[in-house]
């Protein structure tokens, strides 16, 4: 190897590793909520090559927070109904979840009508194979507003 290719070949590591982001990779995810309690999602897979994971819940209802409030929750299936039920009497400003539970593993903000949130989690907080409920915290909603998501 030459002095110029191996100088090249130096600061092209160099670049990568000052970047620490070379070999990340954020898969998106868009889910919508409504007014009749419904995602529009029953199934999420993610792709074993994401590093991170971001969700976009989008309430395409009209209905206020209070009234119809949605927020997007991520678990174990195992731990999906003990924290859904503890959630509760966490109330709108704890978003239904437990203060630091451990057992959620991302979760949105409570949002109304016509509004957005997002949120960003590292695929490190997963296990291949793994089984997991995505889910609404709000009181009565997570009975039927919830799915499956994949990491493979």
């Amino acid at each position: 190897m030459t002095r110029s290719r191996m100088f090249s070949a130096l600061i092209l590591c160099a670049g990568f590793a000052a970047s620490g982001t070379a070999f990340a990779k954020t898969c998106d995810v868009e889910i919508e909520s409504n007014d009749a309690m419904q995602f529009n999602k029953q199934n999420i897979a993610i792709a074993a090559d994401c590093t991170e994971v971001a969700v976009t819940l989008k309430h395409v209802g009209k209905l206020p927070v209070a009234a119809m409030g949605h927020n997007w929750v991520l678990t174990e299936t195992a731990a999906f109904m003990p924290v859904a039920t503890a959630g509760a009497s966490a109330g709108l400003a704890a978003d239904y979840l437990p203060k630091g539970d451990a057992r959620v593993i991302a979760h949105t903000k409570t949002i109304g009508g016509g509004e957005t949130t997002s949120i960003k989690f590292p695929t490190s907080k997963l296990k291949k194979g793994g089984d997991y409920t995505f889910f609404c915290s709000f009181p009565g909603h997570w009975g039927i507003m919830k799915g499956k998501l994949t990491f493979s």
